[in-house]
């Protein structure tokens, strides 16, 4: 099959939305013959990782500059990576339009099967694949079948959570919700995005509820992101020290609430050998101070390992160590960290929400409902304690993530989407 894909933000070796691009067209490119139109940002690091790719000569990729020349492109690139910085969405838009004229140059050069929009994951600017289909519905000619995702985006930050975070965070996010629920329903691309595509690929439950409740489109749920199954033993977890180490992991934001999972490490005083690993750091030395002073102020500053921002090789072998993974954000897509835990064969413990909530399952792990943060501090503590003193729990868990980590790994997440395309076509 030839495949046409529109991927914005591609790169090996990241994270985030470059690195999903990457490995999505990567394992697709094992099934499908690939025609990617991509930003240029990381044209070097991709031409030098297709060399050692047997699978390279399925891969070819159409160069698309950020903006009309390299000044402008630098802007853009800026602005894309600023996350929370709204300009950029005019300038996505346009590049899009480009897109979509070098996406009907190809069809025309080339006998493509299936168009997809593959990412940035954000619904909010959906592409203009489906002008293709609708220019060749005016000419008489056959349409080409239209996937869509996985998308996410959707979702909103409870209001028990909201005041909490300071009249800043709460106007910020009240304002998001409130244009994530407008732009989800009347915005005119999103709404013919929608109506056309003959697949949308939701990350997240919420998305697709959205999809079901306001536009009543059928979805299939496939998250963003996967697994890179890798050989590790439970038994390097027994065999440590007598220590009940939890493994946190994130950027010091707000949604990522590490201050709940500090205020439950007060909550399981109780329990003596009990040590959080904090991995990651503030947006600036004093926030990262701010949350030190807290875990001093509340008691449990002894009982905290702060490692600071370390390499990811280093944080997934703390994950082959430590006896639970504890993850407390409030609003994500699908956290690639959470991921990699089960790959290392590490119980999670987070939120039944957002991604979370559809890759972590009692196999592998323990959810609680998203309620507000007193009672969140509460389930959480009171899932430790459990777990601490019913480690066969624990290494059940952790004996049934290889399975999970192959269930969600990248090649079967590709062998999922060619089951698409063979669909369609």
């Amino acid at each position: 099959m030839k495949i046409l894909i529109s991927a914005y933000a591609i790169c090996p070796d990241m994270g985030s939305e470059p690195g999903m691009g990457w490995n999505w067209c990567v394992n697709l490119a094992n099934y499908c013959e690939l025609y990617i139109i991509t930003e240029t940002e990381f044209k070097e690091q991709i031409e030098s990782r297709l060399a050692s790719l047997p699978q390279d000569k399925n891969m070819h990729f159409y160069w698309l500059p950020a903006g009309k020349d390299e000044a402008q492109s630098a802007k853009n690139r800026r602005m894309c990576w600023n996350q929370g910085d709204w300009r950029f969405y005019y300038y996505y838009k346009q590049w899009q339009k480009r897109a979509a004229e070098i996406a009907r140059q190809i069809c025309q050069e080339q006998k493509i099967d299936i168009l997809h929009q593959l990412n940035m994951v954000g619904f909010r600017e959906p592409g203009m694949l489906y002008k293709i289909n609708e220019q060749r519905k005016k000419g008489g000619k056959n349409v080409k079948p239209l996937v869509w995702g996985p998308i996410a985006g959707y979702g909103s930050v409870p209001s028990t959570f909201m005041m909490k975070g300071g009249i800043k965070f709460t106007a910020f996010y009240t304002l998001k919700n409130i244009l994530n629920y407008f732009q989800f329903n009347w915005h005119k691309r999103v709404r013919k995005m929608i109506r056309t595509c003959d697949a949308l690929i939701c990350a997240t439950p919420p998305i697709q509820r959205a999809a079901k409740k306001y536009h009543n489109k059928e979805s299939l749920l496939i998250s963003e992101t996967g697994c890179f199954p890798v050989e590790t033993s439970v038994v390097e977890k027994s065999a440590k020290n007598n220590t009940f180490d939890l493994l946190w992991v994130g950027r010091f934001l707000y949604t990522k609430q590490l201050e709940i999972a500090l205020e439950v490490v007060k909550k399981l005083e109780h329990i003596d050998n009990l040590s959080l690993h904090i991995v990651g750091q503030g947006s600036s030395p004093e926030e990262t101070l701010e949350y030190k002073q807290y875990a001093q102020q509340i008691g449990v500053a002894d009982r905290c390992v702060w490692h600071g921002q370390i390499p990811n090789q280093q944080v997934q072998q703390m994950m082959r160590t430590a006896d639970l993974f504890f993850f407390t954000s409030i609003f994500e897509a699908t956290s690639t960290v959470v991921l990699e835990a089960v790959s290392n064969n590490l119980p999670v413990l987070c939120f039944d929400a957002c991604g979370m909530a559809a890759v972590i399952d009692e196999s592998v792990g323990m959810k609680i409902p998203l309620t507000n943060p007193e009672q969140s501090v509460k389930d959480f503590a009171e899932k430790i304690n459990f777990l601490y003193h019913h480690p066969e729990e624990l290494q059940r868990m952790s004996a049934n993530c290889p399975q999970k980590a192959q269930e969600l790994s990248w090649d079967n997440k590709a062998k999922q989407m060619v089951e698409i395309y063979q669909g369609l076509i």
